[in-house]
């Protein structure tokens, strides 16, 4: 009995032990982000995220990026639109700019599933740079930064990915810290 006991008590404590070292998605601007919601159903729930769920919603990507992907997307915080030029975020929301707001926005989705860990890889195999072609058929390129990744545009602009691996029902989000600009 006292055996059973204590098999039993060191069953419960490796799956507890365990149950510690599971990764959990990452918050987002403190907002719990759910495996099982889609990209937008998650962006809706991040206070860093109400631009660029403005600028999804007046681009009427909503429905495209609710599909079943998968996509990659490189997700700009409040802070990286604020830092625009002054008036171009707005410009960017009237409906005579959606063409051009629908590239801006495409140009931070790569088709498929990508997580950090095989971007870091493929940057490395690839000698320091990894072009991705994005949804509007731009390139941004991968490179390693500090202790982490960081996209460049095509202008040279460059995103510092802050937060990754933020997994969706439909691919995954990698927020960063500046726009991405298209040609």
């Amino acid at each position: 009995m006292i055996k059973s006991i204590s098999a039993a008590a060191a069953i419960v404590a490796v799956l507890a032990t365990g149950a510690s070292y599971a990764q959990s998605n990452p918050t987002v601007g403190g907002a719990a982000m759910f495996e099982d919601r889609t990209i937008v159903e998650n962006a809706v729930n991040s206070p860093i995220h109400t631009t660029l769920v403005a600028a999804v919603q007046a681009a009427d990507l909503v429905e495209t990026l609710s599909s079943a992907g998968p996509f990659t997307v490189f997700a700009p915080v409040n802070d990286a639109f604020a830092a625009l030029p002054a008036g171009t975020v707005e410009g960017l929301l009237q409906p005579e700019s959606k063409d051009q707001l629908v590239k801006v926005l495409t140009a931070h989705v790569v088709a498929g599933d990508l997580s950090g860990g095989e971007l870091l890889r493929d940057v490395q195999a690839a000698g320091g740079e990894l072009e991705l072609t994005t949804v509007s058929g731009d390139t941004l390129t991968v490179v390693e930064s500090g202790n982490g990744l960081a996209v460049r545009d095509e202008n040279g602009g460059m995103a510092i990915i802050t937060t990754a691996d933020v997994d969706q029902s439909n691919g995954v989000i990698h927020v960063i810290d500046a726009v991405l600009l298209p040609n």
